[in-house]
């Protein structure tokens, strides 16, 4: 059994009105230093076998189907552990 990780996150070039608003609330809330956030999702997959290039072939298209609006999302793969 192997554990995959699927982050997910919006391309540089797309406005993040979220992580906007997250960086305006932080300085409220007594945080400082930091100057931008981007938000994103993170989806972990458990596999029933090992982590081989061909599970995470799938893992890669499960990501482009489903899990990233891939024109304005991009996503990295990685195995946990």
């Amino acid at each position: 059994m192997a554990r995959v990780i699927v982050d997910v996150m919006l391309k540089p070039e797309i406005l993040d009105p979220q992580g906007q608003a997250i960086a305006r609330a932080l300085p409220r809330l007594g945080f400082s230093g930091v100057s931008e956030v981007r938000q994103g999702k993170r989806f972990e997959l458990e596999l029933d076998g090992e982590a081989d290039e061909a599970a995470l072939a799938g893992v890669r298209k499960m990501a482009e189907t489903l899990l990233a609006n891939t024109v304005i999302e991009e996503y990295t793969v990685r195995v946990e552990g």
